[in-house]
């Protein structure tokens, strides 16, 4: 029997999953969670194999208690988690597969996909959606950050990790704003990040900024 921890903050898509996958022989939801933090707290309580976790969450969102979760805070061995859920950007896949998942599925996908899903993460191996799959493999064929960018948006990249607004780079660097906006948009597509604050993350991960 392989045991279920479903974490979603909506409760009418926790009671469908719920119901779903109790129907599915082989499988039995033992604990449903609200938020990330409680995720973490019960699949300590509870010892799932499995934990279904959904990305967008009050208070800890799934990327921290899946983090939580891989570090052994809800006991050892850790339970699996398979993220599910609607989004499917780059940065939030990688964050999920950093923080330990097992495998990425999206709610759309059809209810044998997610089963499968579940009995091969709950086996020890990797589950990806289609969509996600090809994600991966376009960014793991794009070239290294270090390679492809520019010693200006290298310049720009660490004004913004300086703190500086769009107007203030404007302004140090003696270009247009608009200017600034391309340079980041540039950097967001290089490094696969959606954000600032991602952007600046990777940087300093990769030594981008030293």
């Amino acid at each position: 029997m392989i045991r279920l921890l479903i974490a979603d903050d909506h409760p009418v898509v926790r009671a469908g999953l719920a119901g779903l996958l109790s129907d599915e022989p082989g499988l039995e939801v033992v604990a449903e969670a609200s938020d990330g933090d409680e995720a973490v707290r019960l699949a300590a309580a509870t010892r799932p194999d499995v934990v279904l976790m959904d990305l967008r969450m009050p208070r800890v969102d799934g990327v921290a208690a899946t983090t939580r979760i891989a570090a052994g805070e809800a006991g050892e061995p850790a339970p699996r988690v398979l993220i599910l859920t609607t989004y499917e950007s780059d940065d939030q896949i990688l964050a999920a597969i950093e923080a330990g998942a097992a495998g990425y599925l999206l709610k759309a996908a059809p209810q044998a996909e997610i089963v499968a899903g579940i009995r091969s993460v709950a086996a020890g191996q990797s589950a990806l959606s289609p969509q996600v799959a090809v994600r991966l493999v376009e960014r793991m064929r794009r070239p290294a950050p270090e390679s492809v960018l520019t010693a200006r948006e290298t310049e720009v990249l660490r004004l913004v990790a300086s703190g500086h607004s769009n107007k203030q780079i404007a302004v140090a660097l003696g270009i247009g704003e608009s200017t600034v906006k391309t340079h980041l948009l540039k950097i967001f597509d290089k490094l696969g990040v959606a954000d600032r604050t991602r952007a600046v993350t990777l940087a300093m991960e990769r030594g981008l900024l030293a």
